[in-house]
């Protein structure tokens, strides 16, 4: 098989199938295969049918260690603690990872981190260019803009996503947090309900919108005292994550090990 064979796990999800239809399509790819949750319905399916590209020949498996031994790199967009245990697979199996779930806890975050010491691992909130942009423009303006310019981070996803503020949102948090060299923990602010008292110097506050399909957009503003500055992505398609997930994995076989983000991927 030629190019570099990469493994989708979580192949029956919206971004699972995306992913394989990205890496069918792709020159210098080649899908080793996929898997889904056992006691999934697409157990068994044709990858390709089910990507609505075509019968492929290859039937998707309930055996994520089957497919990371198939695979130069696996690509995962799906569960914390499934994501989590699959990077120590990787890292087992010395293989290579992308890995573009959101939501995991500190010690799930901990265990990809551990993996990484082994295997090389691309590990970002969010796959898109246009974003990975932002996160470089939101460092520079908070670096310019002292602590009396309020910020505020507004996202909104579809009605499906199970994690609150997105992890792409968080990140752009931590963006400002590193411009102003304070620790994000001390002043994210996720939640406001009821008598608040006044905001305070230095937050950064998070505000997470649910509804109908959309796909993700981020808004950060920066409240001065008489004018706002205000960065926005809006993402139209999820092909875009589909694009730069491959891309990432593409680019990963073959480091050192250590955990990546898609700056170093992009050369940003």
């Amino acid at each position: 098989m030629a190019g570099t064979k990469m493994g989708v796990v979580g192949c029956g999800g919206r971004m699972g199938r995306m992913l394989v239809a990205e890496i069918v399509a792709s020159e210098g790819c080649a899908l080793a295969g996929g898997c889904a949750k056992p006691g999934s319905g697409h157990i068994n399916q044709d990858i390709g049918e089910l990507a609505g590209v075509g019968r492929l020949g290859i039937s998707v498996v309930d055996n994520a260690e089957e497919l990371i031994r198939d695979s130069d790199v696996v690509i995962e967009f799906t569960t914390p603690g499934a994501t989590a245990s699959h990077a120590a697979q990787v890292a087992g199996l010395g293989k290579a990872m992308v890995i573009g779930t959101t939501g995991l806890s500190v010690e799930e975050g901990d265990g990809v981190r551990q993996a990484a010491r082994r295997v090389p691992i691309v590990w970002a909130p969010n796959m898109s260019l246009g974003i990975n942009l932002l996160l470089g423009l939101v460092e520079g303006v908070a670096r310019r803009l002292g602590p009396e310019w309020d910020v505020e981070i507004i996202e909104m996803h579809h009605r499906g996503k199970v994690d609150a503020p997105s992890g792409t949102a968080l990140a752009l948090g931590g963006a400002v947090a590193t411009g102003r060299e304070v620790e994000f923990e001390e002043v994210q602010q996720r939640g406001r309900d009821g008598i608040t008292g006044p905001r305070r110097t230095g937050d950064i506050g998070f505000a997470a919108l649910r509804g109908g399909d959309a796909v993700g957009d981020h808004h950060v503003v920066f409240a001065g005292a008489g004018e706002r500055l205000e960065l926005i992505h809006r993402a139209t398609s999820r092909s875009i994550y589909a694009k730069g997930a491959v891309q990432a994995a593409r680019w990963v076989v073959g480091r050192p090990p250590g955990l990546y983000g898609l700056k170093e991927v992009l050369g940003l």
